[in-house]
């Protein structure tokens, strides 16, 4: 097999991956295109270890697979944290630059009386 066809059909998924994180707003098609992007990555360490059999690029494909899943994980509790505070996952709408504000808690009161 040539290997022009998996590298350019890489080369189109990692353009695609990369389209759909600048242009897109909600948070969901963003990670969307991020996993794309490392898809089109593994593609192409499987077509290099197909290619050359000293590189180990099956191993590094089970390495970007892992970080898939862990930034999987932590991508989806942070839209989900990010829903519960705006309720909306729009990413244009996060302001990065203003403080959280703090849960309004009472302050405690105590009913004893100062001793002199």
């Amino acid at each position: 097999m040539r290997p022009v066809i998996p590298l350019l059909t890489a080369a189109l998924l990692f353009g695609l991956g990369t389209y759909g994180v600048l242009r897109r707003r909600n948070a969901v098609l963003v990670l969307m295109s991020v996993e794309l992007m490392l898809n089109a990555v593994n593609l192409v360490l499987v077509t290099g270890d197909v290619l050359r059999p000293k590189v180990t690029g099956q191993v590094f494909t089970l390495f970007v697979i892992v970080l898939a899943a862990a930034e999987v994980g932590v991508g989806l509790a942070l839209v989900l944290r990010l829903f519960r505070l705006r309720r909306d996952i729009n990413l244009d709408q996060v302001p990065l630059d203003e403080e959280p504000e703090p849960d309004p808690a009472p302050a405690p009161v105590l009913d004893e009386e100062p001793t002199r």
